[in-house]
């Protein structure tokens, strides 16, 4: 009879020598997305977290390691090749594994299956046209526009979005390309200013270029109250022109962040 520690250390045996035999170069990762990058003729990869790409690209993730898998370089994520030492510095130079890493991440092409591309395109148009419809109105009407008539509008124009840039920047894109075919502009902001004498009359006149309506003007002991609408975009720059004319003794209140009226503008 064989004695049961024989079968033991045979089989701690193979399992050591399967575990000799597996190459050092080689990580094996599932549920990874891919971010790569061709450098002097060769090919580079990052193991990232699905969606955690998108986020890190559009600023809402500024953490690496929520973003990465591993901090290692891959010359195949699939096949789990580590990329080798003399090819990392023949293309990055005396560059980190990190800083590796953040340029692959912020120069190279995420690697998707066309369902999940066009799952993620669906995903930031609708985005994009939420934004459009929260933040504009027919100027006529000051009536805002449905959700779902922006995205036919944007249809109509031929308007494709970018999955790597953020909404809020294509919003504004969105918002240029349908001016050429629709009635559409951001819903302004109402302001109250306060400013004193002093310098009132100098920063009256700069504040009406910048406002697109004046709705009063009460001057108390020479001093100016001041109400009107704005676009929101210029909001920075009012608040700037009463602070500096006024060496900050001046004052700026919003009274409403988007004037609009009631119901929903036809298209």
């Amino acid at each position: 009879r064989r004695c049961p520690l024989h079968n033991s250390s045979t089989e701690f045996s193979l399992s050591m020598s399967a575990r000799i035999q597996t190459p050092t170069n080689q990580i094996r990762l599932t549920n990874v997305a891919v971010v790569r990058l061709k450098k002097h003729g060769m090919r580079f990869e990052i193991a990232c977290f699905r969606n955690k790409v998108l986020q890190w690209r559009q600023g809402m993730e500024k953490d690496l390691d929520e973003v990465l898998q591993t901090h290692s370089v891959f010359s195949n994520v699939s096949k789990g090749q580590v990329a080798g030492k003399d090819a990392l510095l023949k293309a990055f130079g005396e560059k980190t594994e990190d800083q590796i890493c953040l340029e692959i991440l912020k120069k190279g092409e995420l690697q998707v299956s066309k369902e999940e591309r066009d799952s993620q395109l669906d995903q930031v148009f609708k985005e994009v046209a939420t934004i459009v419809s929260d933040k504009c109105v027919n100027p006529d009407t000051k009536r805002p526009y449905t959700i779902s008539q922006i995205e036919r509008a944007l249809q109509d124009v031929h308007f494709s979005v970018q999955p790597s840039k953020s909404a809020k920047k294509q919003a504004l894109d969105a918002i240029r390309a349908l001016k050429e075919s629709v009635p559409i502009e951001r819903a302004s902001m109402s302001l109250r200013l306060y400013l004193p004498k002093k310098d009132a009359k100098t920063v009256q006149a700069q504040i009406k270029s910048l406002f697109s309506e004046v709705e009063a003007e009460d001057w108390v002991d020479g001093d100016l109250e001041m109400a009107g609408a704005v676009d929101p975009g210029l909001f920075r720059q009012v608040d700037e022109v009463v602070r500096s004319g006024t060496k900050g003794k001046g004052r700026v209140e919003i009274v409403s962040v988007k004037n609009v009226e009631g119901g929903d503008q036809e298209l």
